[in-house]
């Protein structure tokens, strides 16, 4: 049948009193409306009052006519309230532009209308955030605002995200969402019916989905609308529908349900901002997790982890235990592992207090009880119930479990692999060491910073035992860097520190110890060793600092403090700083504000909030609030909503130091969520703050916020590294670095390579800095661009003429694009996803370095080994091999810098003139006329025959070059010939091997005796050993073999009776020998002696006697009084109009 041409006669139906022909009119109309719906507008009013009219027998169908005019109006909410009204005559499955804009409107609505109705105002109330007591300064009794010179009250309204979702539509200048008491433009406004039928149409809507098997998509309309119930129960109908499924899956892949709660985890982790919802949600996947029979307990271990839940976390691994087969048991320590990854101090103590010891029971302990009181500080928190007598192979599985736990294992682990595998390039090294003269401080302190940064880890401190003679010249501040580089060379080293350090720590009983900050480094290299594990090292720094007199000291040991006991919560150490605190001492002041922080992070403490901010406007030195700011930004890491309180507080202070950590409070509470209203709030600090400190790390600040979406950076700050003020381009650079670290993304080198000509000395800085972040574990395969960087950076470390900030940058650049011997990655996330609590704050701490140079060192706490660690049940190193589908030449190390041999100056081409030419001519035409004379002339046979040798030597001569000449070009032609060999894709790897992050996708593990527990994310793997009654092949532990002799100790008795240096012969004479420690050694004595110093140094070839043991008498030497000694100039206010003058740079010693 022939469509309609014109609707004028059907309409005229419409008027007739027979209900019969209205129905006929409605139907024709309906079925060819897309050709005549503009004659049909005309008729609305006579559809409508059918529609109205009860007696008529087809209102639902002239509901759908009148929604398919509305449609093609683009009165798109009339549209969807009619169709609503059409009920079951509206066909979800009808293939049409005009179905699937309705189905969208109405999924648009719904998710409105549930979502508001869960964010009303009364429900967050109900939300537990902190109330501070403390009355914060307005920022109005300043001059002018301190936030912006405008209007404050309007905010850009163009939204960063692609959908806006109720809570970030409109950032208000309270940063607290507002919650609409109406309904947007964008939502419609339904009748009661009209509700009900779209919840019809909604749920007609999921069942279609859910008998297709489409259960991602009513997922994700679910979490979008908050409604939890509909989450449960598409879960759950997942799984019937797997069980009364008779099509099994693949064995290893996984079935609908464990695939769907694995998705919904994901879009809960990286799409949902708001804190307590994501809360709501996890504590659902949880306890859907624990009905299921076989529950996946790798997805149980990331919700307890952000639940801190550790009592579930304790209960499953007991329950993994006491299943006792292997399996079972190899999934307990690899989600052991996984918590450690994962957990703070305080979540891992109170696992572990709820574990078995799988100690045997001890009788007769009389001589134990002498020794309790040594223990007991330690234990006080693992204070286990009444346990029976355990079988063996189980208290065995508790104690391996504990040894994870506490992380002594997998630091072990880390350790063992950064040795053995460290390939740092001595060359570069030496390069920047002879670039930069070692007499300027800050110089001296960027090849330390350098040094570390390569050796990371490693405990490779060869370079310091080299270059004693260089590292005689630290003083003061560069002295107690030196030594804190110590503790980032051998982090980890847990059973060596305090051997290793044994020169330079205080000591009591009146010996003197040497200089105060070779001691205050040692303090601060002691909880860099120990770093977020201070189970054994918290005690002894408490002691320390307790007693310690001199500011130096107690900075360096409350650094120590604050780094060993991240996290903990512990009260008592927050009191003891506090104390200090109170002196108001403006040197040591700074670190302890910050390791405040550092004591109760992440925990939201108000009580430590409210004195911390009080004390902040008490005080009048700067240093102190900056420290107090930080930490209090520290305290509110990852907290989210719960921090707009502070936030708020902070960002309206008239102090732009407190603004300051408003910002920092801000990239904390909010690292790693993508949060809009976070960005907003940045952004427009960014551009209305009247301080340019402000500005700087409100742009930097962007790279905390965005590190899981680093794509989305660069054109965020494309116009910002544009800026006429440098400090914004500063932090632009920054912002690139810190969220595409390790990366080498495209976009984000196109932005910075501009910048490293900056005119202004410290962008130049902070985009060598970033480069090098970016590019770590780059090699020219991966990346192209990383040859012309490092050369770029060799460049600026040797140009005499490049000022001194941009060659401290370039310098600190080559140790992190190195870092941890090329092994390491810069890690904001853990391997499983989630936030790396010390990369973050060891990140957010490095970019202080601004203001003071030893915090240069946190950056440490952010490098990440990059290694697959297989261990079997009894964690040791199995020796095995694994598969990796990709050439050997795309995830290489870099190569190592080719040692050039010293060429002379190059001979200069003789300049040949027009006159010496001309004279030539003739000489040469006088010689041939001469010869035609000669000719007739008998001449002497020697003579001739003499001549003719001379010809014919030099004709010889001439065809043997052309020989030569013919053969190289013979073989250049034959070599060109020859084509490369192509690579073979697809190679085997040795167990604890590198694997960087984008290998791991192309690791595969071979048919054999060892199969992984689970996907190898980085790191410790359990292995599945399928013949476990065979003898097997382990990996030797080369670390093992290396022993850390101590030093000779300063003012120690030596073991002749006598004082050590007081015999006729020094101890530099007698311990090194000349002949295998080289030039330095003489020169070294030669120093020393000059200088009064006592020369205490060991044999420097002596295995694992590095460069702490023959530094000690080099760092712990007493500074003598000059005025020739020169201090590091530390970047603390920067005058932007004078790029080159380095007199305005201040020295903030």
């Amino acid at each position: 049948m022939p469509g309609l041409v014109s609707a004028t006669g059907v309409l005229a139906f419409l008027a007739d009193e027979e209900p019969e022909l209205k129905v006929f009119a409605l139907q024709t109309l309906n079925d060819d409306i897309d050709t005549v719906w503009t004659e049909v507008a005309a008729a609305l009013s006579q559809i409508e009052a059918l529609y109205e009219d009860d007696s008529f027998p087809e209102r639902q169908l002239a509901a759908l006519v009148l929604a398919k005019v509305y449609y093609h109006l683009q009165a798109y909410n009339d549209s969807m309230v009619f169709a609503l009204a059409a009920g079951d005559l509206f066909k979800l499955d009808a293939p049409g532009e005009f179905e699937e804009t309705i189905i969208s409107r109405c999924i648009d609505q719904y998710i409105a209308v549930t979502a508001a109705k869960k964010s009303s105002p009364q429900a967050s109330k109900t939300t537990d955030l902190p109330e501070l007591a403390t009355t914060f300064a307005s920022g109005s009794d300043a001059v002018m605002s301190p936030t912006t010179p405008f209007s404050q009250t309007t905010l850009p309204p163009k939204s960063l995200l692609s959908r806006d979702s109720v809570d970030n539509t409109m950032l208000e200048a309270t940063f607290q969402p507002a919650f609409k008491q109406g309904r947007s433009g964008s939502i419609a406004e339904l009748p009661d019916q009209a509700t009900d039928s779209l919840q019809r149409v909604i749920d007609r809507l999921f069942e279609s989905c859910l008998k297709q098997g489409r259960y991602r998509q009513v997922v994700g309309i679910a979490v979008e609308a908050k409604n939890l119930d509909v989450l449960r129960r598409v879960i759950k109908r997942a799984s019937d529908d797997e069980n009364n499924s008779k099509s099994k899956t693949q064995e290893g892949t996984p079935g609908p349900a464990e695939d769907l709660m694995e998705y919904t985890l994901g879009i809960c982790m990286d799409i949902v901002q708001e804190r307590s919802f994501r809360t709501e949600i996890l504590r659902l996947i949880l306890d859907l997790l624990n009905e299921i029979p076989n529950p996946d307990y790798f997805a149980i271990a990331k919700c307890v982890v952000y639940l801190n839940s550790d009592d579930e976390a304790s209960r499953m691994l007991q329950t993994l235990v006491d299943d006792g087969d292997q399996s079972s048991i190899a999934n307990a320590y690899q989600i052991a592992f996984d918590l450690y990854d994962n957990g703070t101090q305080e979540f891992l103590g109170k696992v572990l207090a709820a574990l078995p010891s799988g100690e045997p029971p001890k009788k007769e302990e009389s001589e134990e009880k002498d020794k309790e009181g040594e223990s007991e500080p330690l234990l006080e928190d693992q204070q286990e119930a009444p346990e029976n007598e355990l079988p063996e192979d189980v208290a065995k599985a508790y104690r391996n479990i504990r040894s994870i736990l506490d992380g002594s294992k997998t630091i072990k682990l880390n350790l063992e692999f950064l040795y053995r595998n460290n390939r740092t390039d001595q060359s570069i090294l030496n390069k920047v060491r002879d670039s930069l003269e070692g007499r300027n401080s800050i110089f001296h302190t960027a090849v330390t910073f350098c040094n570390a940064f390569m050796n990371q880890g490693t405990t490779n401190d060869k370079f310091f035992r080299d270059n004693l003679e260089w590292l005689g010249k630290a003083v003061n501040w560069s002295k107690f860097t030196a030594t804190a580089a110590l503790g980032v060379i051998h982090r980890g080293n847990l059973s060596q520190s305090r051997k290793l350090l044994e020169p330079y720590l205080p000591r009591q009983g009146g010996l003197s110890s040497g200089s105060i900050f070779s001691q205050g480094g040692a303090l601060y290299a002691y909880g860099l060793i120990h770093a977020n594990h201070g189970a054994d090292a918290l005690e002894y720094l408490k002691t320390q600092f307790s007693q310690a007199e001199e500011e130096v000291v107690q900075h360096g040991g409350a650094l120590g403090l604050g780094i060993a006991g991240m996290a903990t919560g512990d009260w008592e150490i927050f009191e003891k700083l506090r104390e200090i605190l109170f002196q108001d001492s403006a040197l040591n002041g700074e670190a302890v504000g910050l390791s405040m922080g550092l004591i109760m992070l992440g925990t939201g403490n108000v009580k430590a909030l409210e004195d911390m901010i009080t004390y902040a406007h008490e005080t009048t030195h700067e240093k102190i609030v900056r420290g107090l700011a930080i930490g209090m930004a520290l305290i509110m890491f990852g907290r989210q909503e719960g921090a707009d309180v502070l936030i708020d507080g902070l960002l309206n202070d008239p102090d732009p130091t407190l603004r300051y950590g408003g910002i920092m409070t801000v990239a904390l509470a909010y690292c790693g969520t993508g949060s809009n209203k976070a960005i907003r709030k940045l952004l427009h600090t960014a551009v209305s703050d009247v301080n340019d400190d402000v500005r700087r790390i409100a742009v930097m600040s962007l790279g905390f916020i965005l590190f899981r979406k680093p794509g989305s950076v660069p054109r965020m700050v494309e116009l910002l590294s544009e800026s006429y003020n440098p400090h914004v381009r500063y932090g632009s650079a920054m912002a690139l670095g810190i969220s595409c670290a390790g990366t080498g993304l495209d976009e984000a080198i196109d932005l910075l390579e501009p910048m490293m000509k900056d005119p202004t000395d410290f962008v130049r800085q902070g985009a060598l800095i970033s480069l090098a972040m970016i590019m770590v574990q780059q090699n020219e395969v991966m990346n192209p661009k990383v040859s012309a960087i490092r050369k770029t950076l060799k460049k600026v470390v040797g140009d005499r003429h490049e000022d001194a900030m941009t060659k401290f940058g370039a310098a600190l650049a080559l140790g992190i694009i190195d870092a941890g011997g090329r092994n390491c990655t810069i890690g904001l996330q853990t391997q499983t996803g989630n936030l790396n609590m010390a990369g973050i704050v060891g990140m957010a701490v490095f970019t202080q370095y601004w203001y003071w140079f030893p915090f240069t060192h946190f950056l440490s706490l952010s490098f990440s080994p990059t290694a697959i660690i297989g261990l079997d049940h009894d964690l040791e190193m199995p020796d095995f091999k694994f598969h990796c589908a990709t050439r050997p030449s795309l995830f290489d190390y870099p190569p190592e810098q080719e040692a050039k041999a010293e060429e002379g100056p190059a001979l200069i081409a003789t300049a040949i003139l027009s006159t010496t030419a001309q004279a030539k001519r003739r000489a040469q035409k006088k010689e041939r006329a001469q010869r035609r004379e000669s000719m007739d002339i008998d001449s002497v046979p020697a003579t001739s025959a003499d001549k003719m040798e001379v010809d014919e030597d030099k004709k010889a001569e001439d065809t043997k070059d052309k020989k030569e000449v013919d053969e190289k070009d013979n073989t250049a032609t034959t070599d060109t010939k020859k084509k490369p060999e192509k690579e073979k894709v697809g190679y085997e790897i040795e167990n604890m091997s590198r694997v960087l992050p984008g290998q791991l996708k192309y690791i595969s593990f071979p048919a054999g005796r060892y199969k992984p527990v689970k996907k190898p994310t980085g790191g410790p793997l359990l292995l599945h050993d399928s013949q476990p009654e065979e003898s097997k092949t382990l990996l030797e532990e080369k670390l093992k073999k290396v022993t850390t002799e101590r030093a000779p100790v300063a003012g120690q008795q030596s073991a002749r009776g006598g004082r050590s240096g007081a015999s006729g012969r020094s101890l530099l004479e007698g311990l090194v020998d000349p002949s295998r420690a080289g030039s330095n050694s003489a020169m070294m004595q030669q120093l020393l002696r000059s200088q009064g110093r006592s020369p205490f140094m060991v044999d420097p070839q002596t295995p694992g006697n590095g460069g702490a043991a023959a530094a000690a008498g080099v760092l712990t030497a007493v500074d003598e009084d000059g005025d020739d000694d020169e201090e590091a100039k530390v970047p603390k206010e920067f005058e932007y109009f004078s790029d080159g003058d380095e007199d305005n740079e201040d020295d903030d010693e």
